[in-house]
């Protein structure tokens, strides 16, 4: 004959067989890594306003060397590593975006340069890339009909 739980057992079953929850330190652990990814971009771009560029270009370059050193550590296998420590720290800022766009091509080069990589690369990015693309270009069409009258 089965023995059927009750609620209270099942709800004691459950929490011998759950582990506890670390919302606090994984929320500190993904704010503190987050918080330092900026602090080095905000250090590059005041770094790039000394070196004489405007704030505009300063912006830029930081943006590119942040993507640059994102998909480099992601190359690396050094990202992965950093991000499993620090949670959603590394997926909010830009060196984020960098890592969505270099993991998905990495596990894809034993298939090859072209059907892996090339083939790979956009997979998790690619939509995201296409509808900004394509949104701005949509922009680009009105603001050109605007200003002809």
């Amino acid at each position: 004959m089965k023995h059927e739980m009750t609620n209270k057992e099942y709800n004691e079953y459950i929490k011998t067989k759950t582990p506890n929850s670390k919302i606090f330190s994984n929320s500190l652990k993904a704010f503190v890594s987050g918080g330092i990814i900026c602090v080095i971009g905000h250090c590059l771009l005041t770094l790039f306003k000394k070196w004489g560029l405007d704030e505009e270009s300063a912006g830029t370059f930081t943006s590119i060397t942040l993507i640059f050193f994102g998909a480099l550590l992601t190359g690396l296998d050094i990202y992965p590593k950093i991000a499993k420590f620090a949670g959603a720290g590394t997926v909010v800022p830009i060196t984020g975006f960098a890592n969505s766009v270099v993991s998905p091509a990495l596990e894809a080069k034993t298939e090859g340069m072209i059907m892996g990589v090339g083939a790979k690369i956009f997979t998790i990015a690619g939509p995201v890339i296409l509808y900004g693309i394509f949104a701005s270009w949509i922009a680009g069409i009105v603001y050109w009909i605007i200003s002809l009258f």
